[in-house]
């Protein structure tokens, strides 16, 4: 095996992407996209840029709801992609972003009320993890400082819901079933449907 040095923009080997419900001041939901996160038990850590309306609502209502689009949800989780609740759109995004105050509209989808937290659902998305921020830490990094800063929210899930087609035993998900969408340097994909094995503490 050969390798190369290289320096790519971005290091999203093949991640999930979320929808991130956050609560803006007038109580409505602002809905963004998202591949930075990760799941450590019933804790998520979510990666925010400091110019997002997302970054700014988890600082000071500290509650969001993380939903997970089917790999078939692509083309509405990019027409989110280019927009930003913020007005006037940071200097750092006013290039390649335009302000949308009304996000659920503008991707085709719909608002559903949560049950333990303020932000709303987007129901067309088969998961749904409604959670409450614990933790605002601050990330370093000079590559980071370029984008402007960031910050991982450290976030406990309180309420999971899970379409039905997708529960296996009442209880869990069916990974033979369920596939998210994932990002592969800035390309979407889906999970292949051969399974190559499972883990030991697998309960099916």
């Amino acid at each position: 095996m050969e390798f190369k040095t290289i320096e790519p923009k971005i290091l999203y080997f093949g991640t999930p992407v979320a929808l991130i419900s956050s609560l803006n001041e007038d109580g409505s939901t602002n809905l963004a996209p998202m591949s930075s996160f990760w799941a450590l038990g019933w804790t998520l850590m979510l990666g925010v840029l400091d110019a997002t309306k997302t970054a700014e609502n988890l600082a000071r209502h500290p509650e969001c709801v993380v939903n997970l689009p089917s790999p078939d949800m692509w083309r509405e989780v990019e027409k989110l992609a280019p927009l930003t609740g913020k007005d006037p759109v940071p200097e750092l995004k006013s290039k390649q972003f335009r302000s949308e105050s009304q996000k659920f509209g503008a991707a085709g989808l719909t608002p559903m009320a949560s049950e333990a937290v303020r932000p709303d659902r987007a129901q067309e998305c088969p998961v749904h993890m409604e959670a409450r921020v614990t933790k605002m830490h601050r990330l370093e990094g000079e590559r980071l400082m370029q984008l402007g800063g960031g910050w991982a929210a450290e976030v406990e899930i309180v309420r999971v819901h899970v379409a039905s087609d997708f529960v296996l035993e009442g209880k869990h998900v069916d990974p033979a079933k369920w596939s998210p969408l994932i990002y592969n340097f800035r390309h979407y994909f889906r999970l292949a449907d051969e399974e190559l094995g499972k883990t030991f503490r697998a309960e099916h």
